[in-house]
């Protein structure tokens, strides 16, 4: 017969996402895309210039893949 499920330790939130909070550095909002993540800048006080080059490039397969 199976178990039922253990029951979580006390004082653990099990909600909560196992990602690290990640802050932008000028206004110090929490950071949910990815992008954004990343420069650890919102989109709001990121400056065009700043924005992350993104090249798609063609590549050979894996030989035994």
């Amino acid at each position: 017969m199976t178990s039922p499920e253990p029951e979580p330790l006390p004082g653990t939130d099990t909600t909560r996402a196992l990602r690290p909070r990640v802050t932008c550095r000028r206004c110090h909002r929490p950071l949910h895309d990815p992008e954004s993540r990343m420069l650890r800048l919102g989109p709001e006080c990121r400056d065009p210039a700043e924005r992350v080059a993104r090249f798609e490039v063609e590549q050979e397969t894996l030989p035994g893949v």
